[in-house]
């Protein structure tokens, strides 16, 4: 039975939708996407956008007819049963969140550390990316209520930053820097869709909500649609700004100030800082929302022998699965560099979207979804993986084993864990 203080509305899963992925990814990635995509970057945000649409529509139904916390987990298990492969793909889904969720916070401590005086110890962005995951560990541990409470400030706060930028400065704009003539060649927008995808990825959090909130079958599927849409607008709007105001050499050797160094010619320095502060508080509540959501992922995995037993231990108004998962993405923020991995963990989650939409199509009796949509779903997501692999073969051919190495361990990993709890990840029933 739902508790009525944890309850999580409509707008506060859209906020949740919206917090999750506006934040490194518009932040992070824009740079590296503008870098091979160049003006024309805000079409690949277009088509990005247009498949977590198909994919958020798959989720949304599956998610309205088996509302449980652990989300994906849940659709894997329904959609391929209870066994091995479910179980590996759901600990995949873990890993890579726990990546995604260690370059989101990274993020924030670099641009913490940018706004620090010069001469401020190198430090400080470890310090920074620890503490901030830290912080919003301590939010979670309050409970649903708490955690959706803080996303609707933050969330506000950083949409009215993000839309005023720009509108203004859609005003600034230079008309040539975004004529079609500067485009580079199609195969290079295309190439760079894995990556802006992984700017819209974080509507997945909101399936985690589906047993917080009181009516999930109307509930979840528009608060999924409506966040990706706001969100959609937001991102297209923002890369048409920011390569309108800058030449795309000076956006990729701003890299992860791209925002903020687009603000200059239109607000000058004080606008540099406001980017950067609404950066941080994107960043954060990114991090909040996705914390949110392993603690659900991660309880459930243990409930079912795919994780040990200590992450479903009560501590708090949560479970030490949310403790452990910070400690491990506090861990990977401070010590390793994770911009890399950032195309790793984007082509994993795709591999894990398009098997969730795979297993939808089994069980389409159930969920009532269309054939069509879903299909589009997984040739969407299919095409958007198969290019990105291509473009990282040709570019940066060790980052595919990264995707295999991801893959591997999950597979070995359940494996192990089979073999000493003898269960396998099933349907959850006590959340429906």
């Amino acid at each position: 039975m739902k508790n009525p203080k944890n309850e999580v509305s409509f707008w506060s899963a859209v906020a949740m939708g919206i917090g999750a992925m506006v934040g490194a990814g518009i932040f992070a990635l824009l740079g590296q996407a503008g870098a091979v995509a160049g003006s024309a970057v805000f079409i690949s945000f277009l088509i990005a956008g247009g498949i977590a649409l198909l994919s958020g529509y798959s989720m949304g139904r599956l998610g309205a007819r088996y509302p449980a916390a652990g989300g994906i987990v849940e659709y894997l298990v329904r959609g391929f049963g209870s066994g091995r492969f479910s179980g590996a793909m759901s600990l995949m889904l873990y890993i890579a969140a726990l990546v995604a969720l260690s370059l989101v916070a990274r993020t924030f401590g670099s641009y913490a550390d940018a706004l620090l005086p010069s001469g401020a110890p190198k430090f400080m962005v470890e310090i920074f990316s620890g503490g901030i995951v830290a912080l919003f560990m301590a939010v979670n541990l309050a409970g649903a209520r708490s955690m959706t409470r803080i996303e609707n400030i933050i969330v506000v706060a950083k949409l009215s930053v993000l839309v005023v930028f720009a509108v203004v400065g859609m005003t600034f704009i230079t008309p040539d820097r975004l004529a079609p003539s500067a485009y580079p060649p199609v195969a290079s927008i295309l190439s760079t869709v894995a990556i802006t995808f992984f700017a819209y990825e974080g509507f997945r959090y909101i399936t985690n909500a589906a047993a917080d909130m009181r009516d999930p079958a109307r509930t979840l599927p528009r608060a999924i649609i409506t966040s990706i849409i706001l969100v959609m607008i937001v991102y297209v709007g923002i890369a048409i700004v920011v390569f309108g105001n800058l030449p795309p050499e000076k956006v990729i050797a701003a890299k992860d100030f791209a925002l903020a160094e687009a603000a200059r010619p239109v607000f000058g320095t004080i606008g540099f800082t406001v980017i950067s502060i609404t950066a941080l508080f994107a960043t954060a509540s990114a991090i909040n929302a996705g914390l949110y959501a392993i603690a659900n992922v991660s309880y459930q995995l243990a409930k079912e022998g795919e994780l040990p037993e200590v992450f479903a231990r009560a501590v708090g108004n949560n479970h030490e699965g949310l403790v452990i998962s910070a400690l491990i993405a506090a861990a990977l923020a401070i010590f390793l560099d994770l911009s890399a991995i950032a195309i790793i963990g984007a082509l994993s989650m795709l591999i894990i979207h398009m098997t969730v939409h795979v297993g939808h199509l089994r069980i389409l009796n159930e969920t009532g979804a269309s054939r069509t949509l879903v299909l589009l779903a997984i040739v969407a997501n299919g095409v958007a993986i198969a290019l990105g692999a291509y473009h990282l073969g040709i570019t940066s051919p060790y980052l595919l084993l990264g995707v295999g190495g991801i893959v591997a361990i999950s597979f070995l990993s359940e494996s192990v864990l089979h073999r000493v709890s003898g269960r396998s990840v099933k349907a959850n029933t006590a959340d429906q």
